[in-house]
């Protein structure tokens, strides 16, 4: 988020001000709600507090949203194709609420929804790809690929519904928002709509996201409803409740959906999407170590031991295969893994809520070396 307003401010000639607005910790989604006399404080002299404050109506005007963060500037605009979740979020009963609500109160209502949405949307590393009216297209896989993006998607869908749920009507409401969300995945071709860049950026061509378009229609107020194949990449992560085939407009045969209801804490990162493994061959060296310090930690000489390499090598997995080795006996079991997506959050996985299944889990990450080393 410092990189955002840092180039906001780039293109108001006002980057020297940059620190100051870090230093705050105010980011692009706070700029609707920024006042003169914030500006003020800043240190922010006459002239550039009256081309902030510009910047901000203009904003305002220009729609109901918080600004949203442009795509750095790549000099590419070919068009790639590239399997995509895209995630489409619907303010549930907008159109009533229209016709209930002064035009001002409606525009703060959905500064508030849509403000709420960009954030999770952000937190889970997805692009916000367009606002259309009450409705929120996100995409996830683009423009960086990520290796469980189908999984961010579904994250950020629970989050975005638990986020408008929390939202009153106005302030002091008791009349809670809703919003349903439609979560699809697929093979799309995706990049600026016109060469040299003329045109709208990330515009993606294929079903995918129409699907998660009609799907949200099928959602309940506070839904998540995914197609089968994002319900193939989450499955074990997510419980799922399968609605059926439904008749979309728009698509010849019924698509089958499911319901998202909540997530559940795999046993970690790298367990294999369908919950099977392929057969464990090699590293016999490398278990015989553990088993051998294990033995020598069960006859009260206590042992460490350190499993390091590149990304992929089957760090995760040995540890897997030492530990049904020694399935049935009586031991304690700590998980720690890191998140890719939790670089910037400082103790990640010492400040998870814990869990047990034979022992205690939590998150924790690898250090990039080789083989099993003994530390006394």
């Amino acid at each position: 988020m410092t990189d955002s307003i840092a180039k906001w401010l780039e293109t108001l000639e006002l980057g020297r001000y940059a620190e100051a607005f870090i230093d705050n910790e105010i980011g692009v989604r706070d700029l609707p709600f920024i006042t003169e006399g914030d500006l003020v404080e800043l240190g922010l002299p006459i002239g550039p507090r009256r081309r902030v404050m510009n910047a901000i109506a203009e904003l305002g005007d220009a729609s109901a949203s918080p600004p949203v963060e442009p795509l750095a500037a790549s000099g590419t605009t070919e068009a790639e194709r590239r399997q995509l979740t895209v995630m489409f979020v619907d303010l549930v009963g907008s159109t009533a609420l229209s016709g209930r609500l002064d035009p001002e109160d409606m525009r703060a209502l959905l500064q508030r929804y849509q403000t709420a949405v960009a954030d999770v949307i952000a937190a889970n590393d997805g692009y916000l790809a367009n606002w259309l009216g009450d409705g929120v297209v996100a995409y996830f896989g683009w423009p960086n690929a990520g290796e469980d993006q189908a999984l961010q998607a579904v994250r950020a869908g629970l989050e975005a519904v638990a986020a408008v749920g929390r939202l009153g009507l106005s302030e002091g409401s008791a009349e809670m928002l809703a919003a349903r969300v439609g979560i699809a995945t697929g093979q799309v071709v995706v990049g600026d709509l016109e060469d040299g860049g003329a045109g709208p950026q990330g515009m993606v061509s294929g079903e995918t996201p129409n699907l998660a378009a009609r799907l949200q229609g099928v959602a309940t107020p506070g839904g998540v409803v995914i197609c089968r194949t994002t319900r193939a990449l989450v499955r074990t992560a997510f419980d799922l409740d399968f609605l059926g085939a439904q008749t979309l407009k728009g698509f010849n045969a019924p698509v089958e959906a499911w319901s998202v209801r909540a997530e559940h804490k795999a046993e970690g990162r790298f367990e294999a999407p369908d919950g099977q493994s392929t057969v464990f061959t090699g590293r016999t060296h490398e278990v015989g170590l553990l088993l051998d310090r294990w033995s020598q930690a069960q006859s009260g000489e206590g042992q460490v031991v350190l499993i390091s390499g590149e990304p992929g090598i089957g760090k995760s997995r040995i540890v897997r295969t030492f530990r049904d080795r020694i399935k049935g006996e009586r031991y304690r079991r700590v998980l720690y893994q890191c998140s890719p997506h939790h670089v910037n959050s400082a103790l990640y996985p010492a400040m998870r809520p814990r869990q047990s299944s034979t022992g205690s889990k939590r998150s924790c990450g690898k250090q990039p070396r080789t083989s099993p080393k003994r530390h006394r």
